[in-house]
C-alpha cells in the first residue's frame, strides 16, 4: 500500500505545468540568503519578510519538491546535501531571470526613448504643443515625433505600426482602433467681417449653410466629417485645403465662409478678423478622441501623454 502512494505522490509531482512543480523566483532567492547567511533570519532580514514568512516559505518549498531543503537549529541553519543540489540549480534559475530582467529593461528604455505621435490638424495645431511642452518636463530625454494629417491619415499609421499614439477628430473611432474620448469641441461658422452674413440679425438656418458654398477641409478630414453628417452630406465646396490655417486664411481674405473648430479661431474672432455666425439646425459639437491600435494599450511616454491630455 505505501508503495502504491509513494508512486502517487510521484504523478501528482510531475503532472501539471512547470510553475506547479518548480519553486517560485522568491522562494529561490529565498534559499540562496540561507547559503550565503547560514542564518534564515538573516535570510529574511535581507529580502525584507518576517522570519515567519521565511519558515513558511521553505517548508512550502519542501512540500513541493517532496526533500528536506534545510536543517534548522539554536545555532543557524544549514542545508541539507538535497538542499545544496538545489541551491546550485536555483543560482542557475536566478541568474537567467536576472538576465531575463536586463533585457525587458533594455528593452523598456528603447521604447521610452521616443515617443511617435499622429495628430489630426486642429488638435496638433492648437493643443498638442502644450500637452507635449509637459511631457518634455516630465521626460526630458524622451525624443517625440509627430506626424500631422487628416483622422484618415492618423487611423493608418497606427494600423501601420508607424504611430504610437494618436488623436482624431471625427464623429467616428476609425477601424481597428481603440479610444478615449478626451476633451470636447464645437464647429463653428466664420466669415469675414465684409461678408453679408456678418450683418445678419437672425441665426443662420442649416439648410442655407448647405446651399452655400463654403471654404471646406478635404474630405477625410475629422472637421469634414462632421459638417457633412451636420448636414446630410449637403456641403457644397468653394475651396478644398488641407490645412485649418490656409481655411482661416481664405476666409480672412474674403474668398468665403468656412466651418472650423473654436479652438482654431479664438485669437481672430478676438481681433475682429473672423466673425461668428450663429446657426440653427445643425449639430456641429464633437467629440476629441486620443486612439491607439486595437488590443495595444499605450504604455511608456505613450500612456503619460495620455494622463497629460486628460489632466
Amino acid at each position: 500500500m505505501s508503495g502504491t502512494h509513494d508512486d502517487t505522490d510521484d504523478r501528482h509531482r510531475t503532472a501539471g505545468s512547470l510553475a506547479h512543480r518548480v519553486p517560485d523566483l522568491g522562494g529561490l532567492e529565498l534559499l540562496l540568503a540561507v547559503a550565503r547567511l547560514g542564518s534564515l533570519g538573516g535570510a529574511a532580514r535581507e529580502l525584507g519578510i518576517t522570519q515567519p514568512a521565511a519558515s513558511s516559505r521553505v517548508r512550502s518549498m519542501e512540500r513541493q519538491l517532496g526533500v528536506a531543503l534545510v536543517d534548522r537549529s539554536p545555532r543557524g541553519s544549514r542545508l541539507t546535501g538535497a538542499g545544496a543540489l538545489v541551491t546550485d540549480w536555483a543560482r542557475r534559475i536566478v541568474e537567467a531571470a536576472e538576465a531575463f530582467d536586463a533585457g525587458a529593461q533594455a528593452l523598456r528604455d528603447r521604447r521610452d526613448s521616443r515617443l511617435r505621435v499622429a495628430a489630426s490638424m486642429t488638435i496638433a495645431e492648437y493643443l498638442l504643443p502644450g500637452w507635449l511642452l509637459a511631457l518634455r518636463a516630465e521626460r526630458p530625454d524622451t525624443a517625440v515625433s509627430l506626424l500631422a494629417g487628416n483622422s484618415a491619415a492618423v487611423a493608418e499609421r497606427l494600423v501601420s505600426g508607424e504611430a504610437d499614439v494618436g488623436f482624431v477628430e471625427g464623429l467616428t473611432v476609425p477601424a481597428g482602433l481603440d479610444s478615449a474620448v478626451i476633451a470636447h469641441d464645437r464647429l463653428i461658422v466664420v466669415t469675414a467681417p465684409s461678408h453679408a452674413w456678418a450683418r445678419r440679425r437672425r441665426p443662420l438656418a442649416a439648410e442655407e449653410l448647405a446651399a452655400t458654398p463654403l471654404i471646406l477641409r478635404e474630405e477625410g478630414s475629422g472637421t469634414r466629417q462632421v459638417l457633412d453628417a451636420a448636414l446630410g452630406g449637403l456641403a457644397r465646396p468653394l475651396i478644398e485645403v488641407s490645412s485649418t490655417t490656409a481655411v482661416k486664411a481664405a476666409v480672412v481674405a474674403g474668398a468665403g465662409p468656412a466651418v472650423l473648430s473654436e479652438l482654431a479661431v479664438g485669437e481672430e474672432l478676438a481681433m475682429r478678423r473672423l466673425v461668428r455666425i450663429p446657426v440653427d439646425g445643425a449639430a456641429l459639437a464633437r467629440d476629441l478622441r486620443a486612439v491607439w491600435r486595437a488590443g495595444h494599450l499605450p504604455a511608456g511616454p505613450a500612456r503619460d501623454l495620455l494622463s497629460l491630455t486628460r489632466g
